[in-house]
């Protein structure tokens, strides 16, 4: 079963919970009170970084039915998509610059380069997974109601399709997010209200209708005799940021580490728990300035999860500190290099095509989720005689890793 009960998982008792939470909150009040010109100036940077990079892009598409000019044109308009969708659109749609009272940079008027409209993707998003991240039933973004993700999903034989549906996914990520506003299985089940969900789908429709025109009709027609080679550029620039949005997303949710919840505590839980499951259901990617720039900072998702409201350029130092909150409670830092975390999540798709009866591991002690049951009741918090630190989350599961390496090799 996946997590029911975060604390004792986490090998912490309700007072230390709250006073992770209370140090928590004393890292948003720090990071308020000193955003500033610096912030403001890095985002207004980045969106001039953007336009520049479109606009370059799509003046040598004029070009671009001679190969070179081809290739150097998408490659310019993937970057700025990818910058679009990651570092502005998603993270200005947060509310992370709102702070700035600037009507241009603000969550409620900013409509992004992407066919899921604004205003649903606040609610899938915003509210949706980040209030209920990764909680089995309630977030839709694991496995976006396609792929298996964990063994607490019932097995059936559609999931043979797993390694499939998430090429597919990627490939065209930015229309199963438009799509997931829709809630088409209830709609299957008719379950739904009809007429919200004729309002969704002209909202949909209308946003599809526009970035197929700006992308694949307007644009190509601009170029003259150039419009076959610019249409399929834009449609590879297109597939470049899918690709790179959705490989950015699987590496902070479904790599070993980023565990599942059940809903059993998630109604009554308390700010700080909150912020302890955020802690426990992401991952981060390693990685240097670059890397981190073009995740949109999703690279610190465990701290975008902790704080997604807060500027994105801050994640870097916060994360710091969120770290040596880890290390004190003894709580696990879930993060590692980005083709190891996207392999990981593909393993865990892959091996989930298959029924729970051809998995070595059981849903207690899978790599993709564990539960407070793979201790055996052992979910004390202990302190360590030589060192005086605290024994937690963390040491329990070094310990358990070590108790099976030495029952495997004393059974060969």
């Amino acid at each position: 079963m996946a997590i029911a009960d975060v604390k004792e998982y986490a090998h912490l008792t309700d007072a230390d919970v709250e006073a992770l939470g209370r140090e928590l909150d004393a890292i948003r009040r720090e990071i308020e009170e000193s955003r500033g010109e610096r912030d403001a100036r890095y985002i207004r940077n980045t969106i001039r970084l953007q336009r520049g990079l479109e606009i370059s892009g799509r003046a040598v598409l004029f070009a671009s039915r001679k190969r070179p000019a081809w290739l150097l044109g998408t490659g310019l308009l993937g970057l700025s998509k990818i910058i679009e969708n990651m570092e502005l659109g998603h993270n200005v749609m947060h509310g992370q610059w709102d702070w700035m009272n600037d009507p241009e940079i603000h969550s409620t008027t900013w409509e992004w380069d992407n066919t899921d409209p604004s205003a649903h993707w606040k609610q899938t998003h915003n509210y949706l997974h980040h209030k209920y991240t990764n909680v089995l039933g309630m977030d839709d973004d694991v496995g976006y109601g396609l792929i298996r993700v964990t063994r607490d999903q019932r097995w059936s034989p559609f999931n043979y399709g797993n390694l499939v549906y998430n090429a597919l996914l990627a490939l065209m990520f930015q229309y199963g997010v438009a799509i997931q506003h829709l809630e088409l299985g209830k709609v299957a089940m008719g379950r739904d209200d009809r007429d919200e969900t004729k309002r969704k789908l002209r909202e949909v429709g209308q946003k599809i209708g526009k970035q197929v025109a700006k992308d694949y009709v307007v644009f190509p027609a601009l170029a003259g005799k150039s419009w076959k080679s610019t249409l399929t550029a834009n449609m590879t620039a297109n597939v470049i940021r899918n690709v790179w949005t959705n490989a950015v997303i699987f590496c902070g949710h479904f790599p070993d580490g980023a565990e599942k919840f059940t809903k059993s505590d998630v109604d009554n839980e308390t700010r700080a728990e909150w912020y302890l499951r955020q802690m426990l259901g992401s991952a981060n990617i390693t990685g240097g300035p670059v890397m981190h720039f073009m995740t949109g900072n999703l690279s610190h998702q465990i701290e975008h999860h902790i704080y997604p409201d807060l500027p994105s350029n801050r994640y870097a130092e916060i994360a710091v500190k969120v770290r040596a909150l880890c290390d004190k409670y003894d709580l696990p830092y879930t993060t590692g290099p980005f083709l190891l975390q996207y392999a990981k999540s593909w393993r865990t798709i892959a091996k989930l095509s298959l029924p729970n009866k051809y998995l070595k591991a059981t849903v207690d002690d899978a790599p993709e989720t564990a539960s407070e049951r793979k201790f055996g009741g052992n979910t004390t918090a202990t302190i360590d005689p030589v060192t005086g630190n605290r024994q937690g989350l963390k040491a329990a599961i070094k310990r358990t890793r070590k108790s099976r390496g030495l029952r495997a090799l004393f059974s060969r």
